[in-house]
């Protein structure tokens, strides 16, 4: 099946970056395929769209599965399982986050609260603890403040976002009322 020039062009983009961003081509193209596809499609018509084996889509799809960016759907009358994404990109984009945090992040918050509490006082290391325990405050605040953003639906989140360098008005004010009752 031949898929328009500019559909193509975004699903190749997409392989591209996704490559650079840790993922596989093939899996980031199917990604991109369903995302922009308005209906759900079964694993033929995704191989037939991207011109790939069958067997290269049904890795790409459980390895989608396993980073929860896919919904598989079944259709009355049909033994074939069909595939699609959150039509919220908002949301799509959350759970990218939330895996890549589970994959990424929590690792290195664990190991570093496990050095933390291995550390040896008597040994003059205090430059490399203190080092150690800054990133490990660092992380645990955008772990927090991850979590408390992933309870903002997409609207709200949005509207946070589209505030940008306004948020430094917002804090300039608290900081204001905060020295006034000081």
């Amino acid at each position: 099946m031949q898929i328009p020039s500019h559909i193509h062009s975004f699903i190749q983009h997409f392989g591209e970056m996704g490559s650079r961003w840790g993922f596989n081509r093939t899996v980031s193209q199917i990604c991109a395929l369903l995302v922009i596809s308005e209906e759900p499609l079964n694993a033929d018509q995704i191989s037939e769209h991207l011109s790939i084996s069958r067997s290269n889509v049904s890795m790409g799809i459980k390895e989608l599965q396993s980073w929860n960016l896919l919904r598989m759907i079944s259709i009355p009358g049909d033994r074939k399982d069909y595939f699609t994404t959150s039509d919220d990109i908002w949301e799509l984009a959350r759970t990218l986050i939330e895996e890549r945090r589970k994959r990424e992040v929590d690792p290195t918050l664990s190991m570093l609260r496990g050095l933390l509490l291995q550390r040896d006082d008597t040994q003059e290391n205090d430059y490399a603890i203190n080092r150690m325990q800054e990133m490990h405050d660092l992380i645990e605040l955008f772990v927090s403040w991850f979590t408390d953003m992933q309870s903002l639906n997409s609207k709200r989140l949005k509207k946070l976002m589209k505030l940008g360098s306004g948020v430094n008005k917002v804090l300039d004010m608290t900081d204001k009322l905060a020295g006034k009752t000081s």
